[in-house]
């Protein structure tokens, strides 16, 4: 399925691909990158930008910095369904994290 997108986000989306968090380098380098089914970075599906996404799985990741846990950090995620997991997750539980995404692409038709 093609997810729509909004081009005047797309230059943001080059952007953050550049200048990934510490912990979106992370999961990406040591895991996602080299994941089958593919996953791509920083994802322009309308006016958002997703952190990861796996369109054969239909899956959406992102990683939750400080600002998700803010009022309109809270409401801009309510708007969206994804598999988030916080930066503490990623860089602590490196590996649960990665069952978990695994075992979310395996359930999915």
């Amino acid at each position: 399925m093609r997810l729509p997108r909004d081009k005047d986000v797309l230059e943001n989306a080059r952007a953050l691909r550049k200048s990934m968090t510490r912990e979106e380098r992370r999961l990406w380098y040591d895991f996602l990158r080299g994941y089958s089914p593919r996953f791509v970075r920083q994802k322009v599906v309308g006016r958002y930008i997703l952190d990861f996404y796996c369109d054969a799985a239909g899956l959406v990741i992102e990683l939750d910095g400080g600002q998700h846990y803010e009022a309109a950090g809270q409401l801009y995620d309510a708007q969206r369904t994804v598999l988030r997991f916080s930066n503490l997750d990623v860089m602590q539980h490196f590996e649960g994290v990665c069952r978990v995404i695994d075992n979310a692409v395996k359930s999915l038709p």
